[in-house]
């Protein structure tokens, strides 16, 4: 074999060593580019699924708590109709749980919360800041947009100012908490209302 050859022979052995070098740095950058776009993939799926799981926990949190805040309502204006002369004796009729349909007072609650709502009870026992709440016997039962919904309504204090041309003004403290049983998500609003008795009839208006 003359020297041509041999140096010939040498230079394609050094070109193929080369040459199979090259292709091993390639697979390894396809495979480092493969691995960081799975990763990317992943991590973005991850945060997609977590962005999801916080707006859904941000909807339930506003519908349970529009849901409690509902109840407020229907307990001032519980108060307003009891407070009317005419209904004086007993919570009106349709609000009781045996109406038809259903309202949202308990039947067996009735004459608990008409002496809350009055201050005393029949004999004159003084019923103010009942120590009763919305978890233990409440005075409201509501079912709201899925959620379970239980009322407490107490007296807090009274102003009459009737002697100066005024008149009497009730306030009280109404508390609702909104509860929804598949998922266990609760929310509580306490509001306090002052109701004021003129001519017979019962205005009341939302303090805070």
């Amino acid at each position: 074999m003359n020297m041509l050859a041999i140096e010939t022979g040498a230079a394609d052995r050094s070109t193929k060593r080369i040459a199979v070098g090259q292709e091993g740095v390639a697979l390894l950058t396809v495979l480092m580019m493969m691995l960081i776009m799975t990763v990317l993939g992943i991590s973005a799926i991850t945060i997609t699924g977590m962005e999801n799981r916080m707006a859904g926990f941000a909807r339930s949190g506003e519908a349970v708590a529009t849901a409690a805040d509902s109840c407020t309502g229907v307990g001032a204006n519980v108060i307003r109709q009891a407070l009317i002369p005419a209904n004086a004796v007993a919570i009106p009729l349709q609000f009781l749980s045996n109406a038809a349909p259903p309202g949202p007072v308990p039947l067996t609650n009735a004459v608990i919360l008409h002496d809350e709502i009055y201050g005393r009870d029949a004999s004159g026992v003084v019923t103010k800041n009942s120590s009763d709440s919305a978890a233990g016997v409440p005075n409201l039962v509501l079912a709201v947009n899925g959620f379970a919904v239980n009322g407490d309504i107490d007296f807090l204090y009274n102003e009459n100012t009737v002697a100066t041309g005024g008149a009497v003004t009730n306030t009280y403290r109404i508390n609702c908490v909104a509860t929804n049983v598949a998922s266990g998500t609760s929310s509580s609003v306490t509001a306090v209302y002052a109701c004021t008795l003129v001519s017979g009839s019962t205005e009341c208006s939302k303090k805070f």
